[in-house]
């Protein structure tokens, strides 16, 4: 696999080595040694997939401490554009983001560490993504920015007015209205050390 380092530090982009023949392609999704020496120590405990239709906008969610989640990303069917935007307080690139698209065809994954939000849109008429997550979901930890916040200036390639949200993303404070659960001084990784 190939890591592409983001203009913020942690969150990576990952390329897999795809052999494509007459059959069809095969490649290796993932790689606990290849992650731990390119990306960095993680032991994934969840697996999640969800579907959605053109338009849909989810996120841009994180679990507080001590229940925060890093996801490693990927879009199996169709095609998303996947962001992570640091809220982790005193850090350099608070309130900053990067966007990735991730389709079924280039196979990319995105790891998001813990002290991001998360989102996606979905640019496809239809579109699988797969989470692999290394904390449990925890419902009361459960937290997230507003994935329509114009200061953010993300493209989300869609017309905001046109987005799909849930009842409960719908409600998320926009940024200069969050009080931030991490802080840059945070150890996020203390089960590494």
């Amino acid at each position: 696999m190939n890591v592409i380092k983001t203009a913020i530090e942690g969150v990576v982009i990952i390329v897999p080595r795809v052999f494509k023949d007459g059959r069809g392609y095969f490649f290796e999704s993932f790689s606990q040694r290849e992650f731990d020496e390119k990306v960095r120590k993680v032991s994934f405990v969840q697996d999640n997939e969800s579907m959605s239709v053109y338009g849909v906008m989810r996120g841009l969610h994180f679990q507080r401490p001590p229940f925060t989640q890093s996801k490693l990303v990927r879009c199996v069917k169709g095609a998303v554009l996947d962001v992570a935007l640091d809220i982790r307080k005193g850090s350099s690139t608070y309130g900053e983001h990067v966007a990735v698209e991730l389709t079924e065809d280039n196979h990319r994954q995105f790891f998001v560490p813990r002290g991001f939000a998360h989102g996606f849109a979905v640019l496809s008429q239809t579109a699988v993504f797969q989470y692999k997550c290394d904390n449990f979901y925890v419902p009361e930890a459960d937290g997230g920015v507003s994935i329509v916040d114009s200061s953010l200036s993300i493209d989300w390639k869609i017309d905001a007015d046109k987005a799909l949200l849930s009842e409960k993303d719908a409600k998320h404070a926009l940024l200069k209205d969050f009080n931030s659960p991490f802080s840059i001084d945070m150890d996020l990784y203390p089960e590494f050390k």
